[in-house]
Formats: C-alpha cells, structure tokens, sequence
C-alpha cells in the first residue's frame, strides 16, 4: 500500500455520535402520524441511509397518507434546528484521531451524506472545521452512498490518488460507496452485532483507537 496522504471520514455515526439523535427526531415528527420506530429496527434498516430514501420507506411501510416533499422538508428543518441548538458527541476517540493525524500533516475531509446545512451546523458548534480541508454532502452530488459519486468527487478535488487516501466508514452503505470508488475502506463499528455485513471493508475496528494502534505498526503514514 502507498504512503496514506489523505483520511476521508463519513460524519454519522462515524465521527459524530448522531444516529440516536436522528432516531429521536424520526419519532418526534412522526408522533403526529401515530407512527413509534423501534431502535433496534433503526439501526439495522434505517440507520447510514440519506433521510429521503428513509422517508419514502417509512411513508410506504406505515401507509403514511402525505405529499413526500413536504415530509422530507419538514423532517430535515427538524434535524438542522437539532443541529443548530445541540452538541452532538464526537464518536470514542474520534477527537484524537482527527487531532494526530493532522498534526502529522495528512489532509482530511469529511464525505456524507447530509444536506450541507446540516454539516456547517454541526461543525459551528463543534469547532472542528479547522481540522479538515473538504465537506463533500449530499448537497454536492447527484446520487448518495452508497454510490461511489462522492468519494469520487472528493478525491478528484483533493488531488490525491485513490492510492493515497483511507476511508472511515461505520455503515454497510458507507462501505460499499467507497469500495465502488476503490478506496481502501475501515469500518468503525462498535456494535459488534453489524460486523458480519461490515466484513467486506479492508478492515474493521471496534474504534478508532484500536485502528490508529494499527496504522501505526503498519507504517501506513
């Protein structure tokens, strides 16, 4: 493998601890439709996937009698004033990892797929956009993960080659966008019960301290 120059990170769920604060917000706004989500379910049909493909599921699967439009645009203004007026906690270990590697000189850039609004608010309250040079969102593309599209795009703007760079990823369809981009591909995954699907990334770790001890023995950078 070349010398990594790059580290690209997906935000939920891999970096940002979100995906509880976006089961919660699923079941404030479909309160009002007499619809309850299990967190189980959540996590394994829901959870990774671009709010408007969750939408149009939940919609269908629950009979919900509303315009898609209107639904998707209310239940995102919903996630960007939880964004806005929240801190998100980083992922385990996620803050020292983001903080070795650019001391050492790799560039980072996140890769999700969250509207853009949604990222900027994060990292305004997170202060962490000085650590990274690129945010590529679902704003910035005309498909999501898991197509390859925005690692794609943020490679190309980057100027590294695919070679080069390294994924963090924690959901199958986040795996699956960077290795149809053929980029090498780590799964952060603390929940032990979604390592079988996880098993097609390059690796898998139960964090990021347990894949930084591993970078480093393999002289990766």
């Amino acid at each position: 493998m070349s010398k990594i120059k790059a580290l690209l990170f997906d935000l939920d769920g891999t970096l940002i601890d979100s995906e509880k604060f976006h089961f919660d917000c699923w079941n404030e706004f479909l309160h009002e439709f007499g619809v309850k989500l299990d967190f189980k379910d959540w996590i394994a049909n829901y959870a990774g996937i671009p709010l408007p493909q969750n939408a149009k599921t939940i919609t269908d699967k629950y009979k919900i009698n509303a315009d898609l439009d209107n639904f998707i645009i209310r239940r995102e203004q919903l996630t960007r004033y939880g964004f806005e007026h929240n801190d998100i906690e980083l992922m385990p270990h996620a803050l020292d990892f983001v903080r070795y590697f650019y001391e050492k000189g790799l560039t980072l850039a996140v890769v999700t797929a969250s509207p853009r609004a949604d990222v900027e608010a994060v990292f305004n309250r997170n202060g962490l956009a000085k650590y990274f040079t690129l945010f590529v969102t679902r704003t910035d593309v005309s498909k999501s993960k898991p197509d390859p599209e925005s690692y794609n795009i943020c490679v190309e703007k980057l100027g590294f080659r695919k070679e080069e760079c390294l994924v963090f990823e924690d959901t199958i369809n986040g795996v699956k966008s960077a290795m149809a981009a053929g980029i090498t591909c780590y799964a952060i995954q603390s929940n032990v019960r979604a390592h079988l699907k996880l098993k097609i990334a390059d690796e898998l770790f139960l964090s990021f301290a347990n894949a930084k001890e591993f970078m480093l023995n393999k002289q990766l950078i």
